[in-house]
C-alpha cells in the first residue's frame, strides 16, 4: 500500500483564528461528489446488486470477427475501450460509516458546516491520573511513583486533524506459464479468440471495496500452445556436464573417474605391509560418474524428459487500496509521531466516496479547506496497468490533551490522543531496565 507520510516539521497547524468567511478560490469551486444515492443503490456488502449483474453481463465486449474491412483506428479504439460500463462506478459504493459525523450528514453537499465550539476532551485530573497509572502498570519495568505522586502541573488541548484519501484500484497483468507436456488437451486458438486482459470476467473474485489487498489468478481461455523444449532441443535429455567438461555437447558414455580412496590401485595398504580390497570401488580402482552413472546423459529438468512444453497465459489480477495520509497538528503536539494519529479514533467531519473524490469546502474554516485540498492533491500514483475503481476521502478531528507532570525541578509530558484516550509517552522518568526488558516487553514508547 502507498502512504504519503509527513514528518512533524512538515505539518501545517490549523489556527483557531482562521474562522473568517470563506474566500473564493477557483480550486474549491467544484463541489464534492455526492454518493448517498449510490450507496443506497448498492448492496450492503459492497457488491453489485442483482440488476447490476445483468447489466454487467450485457456490457461485456463482443467477440471480434476477423475481417479485412476493419481499420487500424477501429482496432485501437476497441482496445482502449473501458470494459466496465459507466454506471459501475456509481453502483460499487459501500455503505457509509456507521459513526455519526460531527455537524453534518455525509457526502451530500459541496460544503460542510462544522460547529464553532471545538470538541474537547474535558478531562479531570482524577481521570488523567487513572489513565496514566493504568498505562504505566502495563510496563513491568516502569516505577509507579511518578504516576501516583507527581503533581499535574499543566493540562492543555492541542488538537489535530487527520486527512486520508483511499484509492481502490484493480491492476491486471498477463503472465506466461510453461510446464512439461503430458499429452493433455491443448486449449489453443482453434477453440476461439484469445481474450484480452480486461475482457476476462472477474466478478466471482471481486472483493469488497477498499480491501487492503487481494490477488487472483485465472487462466485466459484459448491461450494454450505447445512448444519444443529449447534446453534439450526436444530430445528430453542433456549431455552430462561432468562427463563433457570440454563442452563438446556430445553424449560421451562410459566415462569413469579414479577412485579417490585407493588412487586407482583397487587396494588399500596397511601399516603391517598387507593390502586389502578397497571398499569404495570394490577393488576396481575406478568409479562411475556420480552425475549420470556413466551413461553420458542426464534428464532434462525443464520438460521432465518429455521434450515438449505446454505454455498458457495466466491473468494476474490485484485489487488493493492505496493510501494518502496527512496530519495537521498544533505546535504543542508536534512531537507526537504521525503514526499515533493514523491509528487514533477521531470524530468524522467529512466522508465522501466517488469514482474520483474532490476536496471539501468548509466555509468557516479556510485552513481546513486547504488541508482537504492538500490531501486530495497528494493522491497516490496509480500503476499504468491499473484503473481506479473508487476513492474515499475523509477528514477526522482528533482531540489531543497535553499533560505536564512535575516534581521539584524535574518534569515530563505525555499526550492523551483520540476518543479512545490512548496514551503517548516518550520519556518516562523512572525506568529500571534502560529500554532492555528482561521479560521481552516494550518499555520505551507506546
Amino acid at each position: 500500500m502507498a502512504v504519503a507520510d509527513h514528518s512533524p516539521d512538515e505539518r501545517q497547524p490549523l489556527l483557531a483564528s482562521e474562522t473568517g468567511p470563506h474566500s473564493s478560490d477557483p480550486q474549491h469551486s467544484e463541489p464534492a461528489s455526492a454518493t448517498s444515492a449510490n450507496a443506497e443503490a448498492s448492496g450492503q456488502d459492497g457488491r453489485l446488486p442483482a440488476w447490476g449483474e445483468e447489466l454487467y453481463a450485457e456490457g461485456k465486449p463482443e467477440e471480434v470477427v476477423p475481417s479485412s474491412l476493419i481499420s487500424g483506428n477501429e482496432i485501437r479504439a476497441a482496445a482502449s475501450k473501458d470494459p466496465y460500463p459507466s454506471w459501475i462506478y456509481g453502483a460499487l459504493v459501500t455503505p457509509v460509516d456507521a459513526d455519526a459525523p460531527l455537524g453534518t450528514t455525509q457526502n451530500s453537499a459541496s460544503s460542510v458546516q462544522v460547529p464553532h465550539q471545538p470538541l474537547l476532551q474535558g478531562l479531570q485530573e482524577e481521570e488523567i491520573r487513572e489513565l496514566l497509572i493504568d498505562y504505566v502498570s502495563k510496563h513491568c519495568c516502569w516505577g509507579p511513583r511518578p504516576a501516583n505522586r507527581w503533581k499535574i502541573q499543566k493540562v492543555e488541548d492541542c488538537n489535530a486533524y487527520f486527512g486520508a484519501l483511499e484509492t481502490f484500484i484493480e491492476e491486471r497483468d498477463v503472465l506466461e506459464v510453461t510446464e512439461p507436456y503430458s499429452g493433455e488437451f491443448v486449449d489453443g486458438k482453434k477453440s476461439g479468440r484469445v481474450s484480452g486482459p480486461w475482457e476476462v470476467d472477474m466478478r466471482a473474485e471481486f472483493p469488497l471495496l477498499f480491501t487492503a489487498k487481494k490477488v487472483a489468478r485465472v487462466q485466459i481461455p484459448n491461450s494454450e500452445f505447445m512448444a519444443r523444449c529449447a534446453d534439450c532441443s526436444g530430445r528430453g535429455e542433456l549431455p552430462c556436464p561432468s562427463c563433457n567438461l570440454q563442452g563438446s555437447g556430445n553424449n560421451q558414455s562410459g566415462k569413469v573417474m579414479v577412485c579417490p580412496a585407493c588412487h586407482g590401485r583397487g587396494l588399500i595398504a596397511h601399516l603391517d605391509g598387507s593390502d586389502s580390497n578397497c571398499t569404495n570401488c570394490k577393488g576396481v580402482g575406478k568409479l562411475p560418474c556420480s552425475t549420470c552413472r556413466s551413461f553420458g546423459k542426464i534428464k532434462c529438468g525443464k520438460c521432465d524428459s518429455k521434450g515438449a512444453l505446454i505454455a498458457r497465459k495466466v491473468l494476474l489480477v490485484t485489487w488493493q487500496t492505496l493510501w494518502t495520509k496527512k496530519v495537521a497538528a498544533s505546535s504543542h503536539a508536534a512531537s507526537v509521531p504521525d503514526e499515533v494519529f493514523h491509528r487514533a479514533k477521531g470524530a468524522n467531519l467529512f466522508s465522501a466516496q466517488a469514482q474520483r473524490c474532490q476536496p471539501v469546502i468548509f466555509p468557516d474554516l479556510p485552513g481546513l479547506t486547504k488541508f482537504s485540498s492538500d490531501v486530495v492533491a497528494e493522491r497516490a500514483a496509480v500503476p499504468s496497468a491499473a484503473r481506479v475503481i473508487c476513492e474515499r476521502h475523509q477528514i477526522n478531528f482528533i482531540p489531543v490533551t497535553r499533560v505536564v507532570m512535575a516534581h521539584g525541578n524535574r518534569s515530563f509530558e505525555f499526550y492523551i490522543v483520540g476518543l479512545h484516550k490512548e496514551i503517548y509517552l516518550k520519556d518516562y522518568p523512572y525506568k529500571c531496565c534502560s529500554g532492555i526488558c528482561c521479560c521481552q516487553c516494550s518499555c520505551t514508547v507506546m
